[in-house]
């Protein structure tokens, strides 16, 4: 598999999905390695009381509708989105109900810590076919390592308790597991947990984060570690792959297929999302909810004028930024040259490497010889392979 030339960016694309924060990043929890706490460049960080008005959240869904037909996709995030409370989201269904077209595909999902939910949240859900992320990072004493609340106390086994509502309810959800230091090192255990519970769905999502100089967070995983976990990974989920999606694995296999891969760090370019806050100010990423960074707010611009702002087409670009290293690489047609986010990081370089570039590597010299032939046979009958969104 030869390396593919970098693309010569054009007039960038329109914006296929939004990540809304409707109480930005305010939440019930103070997990230790959440990337929102005392970061300084949070435009938000000293204004109380954040949570989206009616007037915004109408503003947001008639305009995006209107902007997106047939098909749009409302994401929404935190902080902990639920704090807007049920009657938020009722208000949502209403209006989208409201301001949709006939033919017209609206989907929403939404990502929790899962320790408000109730009966209430669940009829919502599974009412109107959200599709839920639920924080869960495996067995009790490696997910409350990190996942505490305000008074350091456990998280555990209120989530434990609304995996089983969700269940019980038959709701939709993907269980979503921060790989740490906590956890890393348990890829079997972690594998097995999640099997045990009847999960169907997962998405590990690595930690990478950095102090002001650079260097990583004592929570941080090096790339050594998470190569390991996703070989070990790998392995263990090979002979349930039909039973059992995990997100990057499906990815790397929508890569291989020629689709477009579900998660947005194997794409291109970045710009196939764009964030909303809670008083309307959109920006290209969450990663980069800064001033600097911002394209305008939904109350005064529309989703066409947003989409076209320079300070978008720049952001997406940054992804294209050449490194000798990819552009050699073998596996730059599935990687894609990895996060703009992971390659900041460290020393706010954009044209370095993906802080996982080696552990890409390694799960991608294991997994492409038993992923490829597999997709080729699914192409070969006809079939499309799935997403799993999140």
């Amino acid at each position: 598999m030869g390396a593919e030339p970098f693309p010569l960016l054009g007039a960038t694309p329109r914006i296929h999905s939004l990540l809304i924060k409707p109480v930005s990043a305010v939440c019930n929890l103070d997990c230790e390695y959440c990337f929102y706490l005392d970061r300084e460049a949070d435009p938000y960080k000293e204004l109380p009381g954040r949570r989206m008005t009616d007037e915004t959240l109408e503003r947001l869904v008639d305009t995006f509708l209107f902007y997106s037909y047939p098909q749009s996709v409302f994401a929404w995030q935190g902080g902990e989105p639920t704090l807007a409370g049920a009657a938020f989201f009722e208000r949502l269904v209403e209006l989208q109900k409201r301001h949709g077209r006939p033919g017209q595909s609206v989907s929403n999902a939404l990502q929790t810590n899962a320790t408000l939910l109730d009966e209430r949240w669940c009829d919502l859900f599974r009412g109107y076919n959200f599709l839920l992320g639920v924080s869960l990072d495996g067995p009790q004493e490696l997910h409350d390592r990190y996942r505490y609340n305000k008074q350091k106390r456990s998280t555990w086994k209120k989530v434990m308790e609304a995996v089983e509502l969700l269940l019980k309810n038959k709701v939709e959800f993907n269980i979503l597991c921060v790989v740490s230091q906590a956890n890393v090192g348990h890829a079997g255990e972690l594998y097995r947990f999640f099997a045990s519970l009847g999960i169907q769905h997962i998405q590990y999502i690595p930690l990478a984060e950095f102090d002001g100089l650079g260097q990583p967070q004592p929570y941080t995983i090096t790339p050594e570690q998470y190569g390991r976990f996703l070989c070990e990974t790998f392995e263990r989920w090979w002979p349930d792959r039909k039973k059992v999606r995990i997100r990057f694995f499906d990815n790397m296999a929508e890569a291989l297929a020629g689709m477009k891969p579900g998660n947005c760090t194997m794409h291109q370019t970045c710009d196939s999302y764009c964030v909303v806050e809670y008083n309307g100010d959109v920006f290209p990423c969450d990663f980069f909810v800064e001033k600097s960074w911002k394209l305008g707010n939904i109350n005064v611009d529309s989703f066409a004028e947003i989409s076209r702002r320079q300070q978008r087409y720049s952001f997406a670009a940054k992804k294209t930024v050449p490194h000798p290293e990819c552009q050699v690489c073998e596996f730059y047609s599935v990687c894609k040259g990895g996060c703009p986010k992971l390659r900041y990081g460290p020393r706010r370089r954009f044209e370095d490497l993906d802080y996982f570039c080696q552990s890409y590597k390694a799960i991608y010299a294991q997994a492409l010889p038993k992923l490829k032939p597999e997709v080729e046979k699914i192409l070969a009958r006809g079939v499309t392979c799935g997403t799993n969104p999140s």
